[in-house]
């Protein structure tokens, strides 16, 4: 039986921490104001308080996200939005008898492959343990898997796609010992659990992960716990293909505390947030950090917040095509209701908005960068406050000035296998080159061409020559031998 959810459903523990810390006090303005604009507020019927949920760009060049409650049954939806603002709910959960197509999908979508979008709801499903789901871009839902708890219960995480086609993802209960999994899911539904968090007493290796994993250059998964760990503030770990798990690193405050965002990698190294701890005094407990992370384990701390540059990092970070961090932060800014913050890769942070609530308030989710250049996000809480007392929330875009680049799905392949490559304005494209050599192409549409691999490419960045300019790519394309 599906509960209709309040306006948080499950805040996390360290919340009231937080608020109980932050120190009213704002003294730094942000930066860079008027490149935000707010382009939606939702109203409870288009859906609600989208959580841990970052907007992905589709083949068609929309972005599509979910929130983890309203729409017409109370139970969270599936958008499309805009670049320019157009919201439409193509998906309303909770849809059939007892909520098996799924409930609150709190964990936002990935892009397939094979162009489909893929997520999963925290409830919901035959058993009421949430469920893994397949989606189009004309809203046709199909409900792939139904978690048991056995396999994973409450994967608030989004899902990371694998060479091998299947999607690697975390969950926050479920498993041998009820401390949550780490799990791979087919295409077609089948689940591994790869591992059960909580195996060693008093969760030393880690509990109740809830951010995606990172695949790295190495081929092996890295993520975070919130919790447990020698100090129970959370870890660091990895898993290999072959599902071997390793603890790599114990929060202990002082580093950082209840790390909630996924990792990034730059260069050998991994970036990360965490949402408490630090050197800072202005929240009970710290106002969170960034960090860097070897393969090996070894932290070091390269920011610590004080509440006017923000306070709790929950989203984690991406990479601009400038070589910056970017993110968001849940508190502080000069009205503390959290901030879109720029890193360098040093730890030199500049504040580019802070939310005012009526443009937005905590947003849990993170960035992503369009190929337009732009930064787009979504608020859990904020704009429209008719919608509930603290507002259902609202999706903005920060443009910094960056240059229109290309994506690649998927960013490694041999000679020979086929790339979608995602971009705008792509029409009348003259030449596609994988790190100099040139490959067949067709244009699709203006968002979308497909190309070639070709034989004797050498890993290194994809260019577009369009009549609008070369676009390169964001990341290095990998060739496989």
């Amino acid at each position: 039986m599906i509960s209709t959810p309040t306006c948080s459903k499950r805040p996390p523990a360290w919340l009231s921490t937080v608020l109980v810390g932050i120190v009213i006090m704002m003294a730094v303005s942000a930066a860079s104001a008027q490149t935000f604009t707010s382009l939606v507020e939702l109203n409870g019927s288009d859906g609600s308080n989208p959580y841990y949920m970052s907007l992905v760009q589709a083949r068609d060049g929309n972005l599509y996200g979910t929130t983890q409650s309203g729409g017409s049954a109370f139970a969270g939806s599936v958008f499309r939005l805009t670049t320019a603002g157009t919201l439409t709910t193509l998906y309303n959960f909770c849809s059939l008898a007892s909520c098996t197509d799924g409930a609150f999908p709190a964990g936002g979508l990935v892009l397939g492959t094979d162009g489909n979008l893929y997520g999963t709801t925290v409830e919901g499903g035959t058993s009421n343990f949430g469920t893994f789901f397949k989606i189009t871009t004309a809203g046709t839902l199909t409900t792939l898997h139904s978690f048991i708890s056995t396999d994973a219960a409450w994967p608030y995480s989004a899902l990371v796609q694998a060479p091998d086609g299947s999607f690697w993802g975390t969950s926050f209960e479920g498993g041998t010992f009820n401390g949550g999994t780490v799990y791979k899911v087919t295409a077609a539904g089948i689940v591994t659990t790869l591992y059960n968090f909580c195996t060693e007493s008093r969760c030393t290796d880690g509990a109740d992960p809830e951010s995606a994993l990172l695949r790295a250059s190495d081929g092996n998964y890295y993520g975070v716990t919130p919790f447990g760990g020698a100090s129970n503030l959370g870890t660091v770990f990895k898993v290999t293909q072959a599902g071997i798990f390793t603890k790599l690193h114990d929060f202990a405050s002082s580093d950082g505390a209840q790390p909630w965002g996924a990792l990034i990698q730059n260069g050998s190294a991994f970036y990360g947030t965490s949402a408490a701890g630090g050197s800072s005094s202005a929240c009970l407990g710290g106002c969170g950090t960034i960090f860097k992370v070897t393969s090996t384990g070894t932290v070091t701390t390269i920011h610590n917040f004080i509440l006017s540059d923000g306070a709790s990092p929950v989203a984690g970070l991406i990479q601009g095509t400038d070589g910056n961090f970017y993110g968001t932060t849940l508190f502080g800014g000069t009205s503390s209701d959290g901030n879109i913050f720029k890193s360098t890769v040093t730890g030199t942070v500049t504040s580019l908005h802070s939310f005012v609530g009526t443009d937005g308030d905590m947003p849990y989710g993170g960035l992503v960068q369009h190929t337009n250049g732009t930064f787009y996000g979504m608020t859990t809480y904020g704009g429209n406050m008719s919608c509930v007392p603290s507002g259902c929330g609202t999706a903005f875009s920060e443009a910094t000035g960056a240059s229109a680049f290309v994506k690649l799905v998927p960013t490694s392949g041999k000679a020979g296998s086929s790339v979608v490559i995602l971009g705008t304005q792509l029409t009348g494209a003259t030449s596609v080159s994988f790190n100099g050599t040139s490959a067949t192409f067709t244009v699709v549409s203006p968002s979308q061409i497909k190309a070639t691999v070709p034989v004797g490419a050498t890993s290194g960045k994809v260019k577009v020559v369009t009549p609008h300019g070369t676009r390169v790519s964001n990341v290095s394309f990998t060739v496989i031998k």
